[in-house]
C-alpha cells in the first residue's frame, strides 16, 4: 500500500497576531528603516506593511497618510535631548547641551529626518519641520534658558543676556552650519562656537 500520500506536511509555526502598541511600534520601525534605505520618494505604505510583517489595511487604519506615518515615526525615534546637570560653570554647561543635541540631529532618526524634508515638496516638508522643531530645537533652546539662568544666578551671564536672540544662537548656527556647510559638529567645533560665539554673547559686562 502506498502510503506516501498519507505522510504529515511539517508544522507549520504560526507568527503571533500583534495588536496594540506592539503592532504600532513595529509599523513604525517599519517606516523608519524604509527611510533608511529607499527615502522619502521610494516609501510606501505597502513596502512599511511588508516590513512590519503586517496588511496594508492595518497601516492605513492607524495613518491615512504617508505624511502622518513618517512625522509619527521620526517623532517616536528622535531621542530626548534630555535636562542639563548643573556642572558649575556655564561653559561646561553649554558643552553638555550642545552634544545631546548634535547627538538628536545626527542619529538615525535625525539624518532620516533632514533627508526627508530635502525630498519633500514645500508643503509637505512644512509638517517635518515641526517635528525637527518640537524634537530638537525647542527642547535644546528651553535647556539653554535653563543654563543661562543659572550662569546669571552665579555672576557668570549678564543679566539681559536672557533672550530670544541669545536662547536661538545655537540650534540657528547647529542648523545653518549642518545644512550649508556639511559640518558634522565634532567635539572641537562644538568647543570653538562656544568660545568663541556663546561665552563673549553671554559674559558678563566687565568681567
Amino acid at each position: 500500500m502506498d502510503t506516501t500520500r498519507w505522510t504529515a506536511e511539517p508544522a507549520r509555526t504560526a507568527s503571533p497576531r500583534r495588536r496594540g502598541a506592539v503592532l504600532e511600534r513595529a509599523i513604525l520601525d517599519a517606516a523608519l528603516e524604509q527611510l533608511s534605505t529607499v527615502g522619502w520618494k521610494g516609501l510606501t505604505m505597502e513596502g512599511v506593511a511588508t516590513g512590519a510583517q503586517t496588511g496594508k489595511a492595518a497601516v492605513y487604519r492607524r495613518w491615512p497618510s504617508k505624511e502622518d506615518l513618517v512625522a509619527d515615526a521620526l517623532e517616536a525615534a528622535l531621542p530626548p535631548v534630555g535636562g542639563v546637570p548643573d556642572l558649575g560653570s556655564v561653559r561646561e554647561d553649554l558643552l553638555v547641551l550642545c552634544r545631546r543635541a548634535r547627538d538628536a540631529m545626527f542619529s538615525r532618526p535625525g539624518f532620516a529626518l533632514r533627508a526627508v524634508i530635502h525630498e519633500c515638496d514645500p508643503t509637505q516638508a512644512e509638517r517635518f519641520h515641526g517635528v525637527i522643531f518640537d524634537g530638537v530645537v525647542e527642547p535644546t533652546i528651553r535647556q539653554l534658558r535653563d543654563v543661562v539662568t543659572r550662569g546669571i544666578e552665579r555672576g557668570e551671564v549678564r543679566r539681559d543676556a536672557a533672550n530670544g536672540y541669545v536662547f536661538d544662537a545655537i540650534p540657528a548656527m547647529m542648523m545653518y552650519r549642518s545644512k550649508m556647510c556639511t559640518s558634522e559638529w565634532n567635539d572641537r567645533d562644538l568647543e570653538e562656537m562656544i568660545d568663541h560665539l556663546m561665552i563673549p554673547l553671554l559674559r558678563a559686562h566687565g568681567v
